[in-house]
């Protein structure tokens, strides 16, 4: 009778791969990482000085690396993980500050697009300078040039590999 707990895979120790505690484990560690993270990098970066939410530095961020500084709010909603109708409302808190403005589609009734106005833009291109600041403190110093390319390199692998 085993005395390893259910669910427990041992197949690392015959050199076969990660056993299901390293995986585990491994998923675990990426998820704290970020979790203690992320706050920090997004503390005070406002032109004000004030934190930022994640959703909305994503969607001005997003925009601000876009050409012509828009994107259909289906895509944005489904690139920052929002529902339609949480979307809906950010975009509506965003415009109320008059960072951006919704627009139809000329050919397509069905798609609105979300465009960064200029104080968006002032607004997003402040934050972002503080953002890479932190991102310079949090990330490549403690990975190094070389870790953050790799971080990369995986980070797209996983989201491409999800996406299929």
């Amino acid at each position: 009778m085993s005395t390893r707990p259910s669910g427990t895979d041992e197949r690392s120790r015959g050199g076969a791969g990660p056993s299901d505690d390293d995986l585990i484990t491994a998923w675990g560690l990426v998820h704290e990482a970020m979790n203690e993270i992320q706050p920090r990098l997004l503390y005070g970066i406002t032109p004000d000085g004030k934190d930022m939410a994640g959703p909305w530095f994503e969607v001005l961020i997003r925009l601000q690396r876009t050409p012509d500084h828009q994107l259909p709010m289906s895509r944005l909603a489904r690139e920052v993980s929002l529902s339609t109708g949480g979307f809906t409302k950010l975009a509506d808190r965003l415009e109320k500050e008059g960072y951006l403005e919704r627009h139809n589609c000329s050919n397509d009734r069905r798609v609105v697009y979300a465009t960064l106005t200029e104080k968006g833009l002032d607004f997003i291109g402040t934050a972002r300078d503080r953002h890479v600041e932190r991102l310079r403190e949090h990330v490549l110093t403690p990975l190094g040039e070389g870790g953050v390319r790799q971080l990369a390199t995986i980070a797209r692998t996983l989201r491409d590999s999800s996406r299929e």
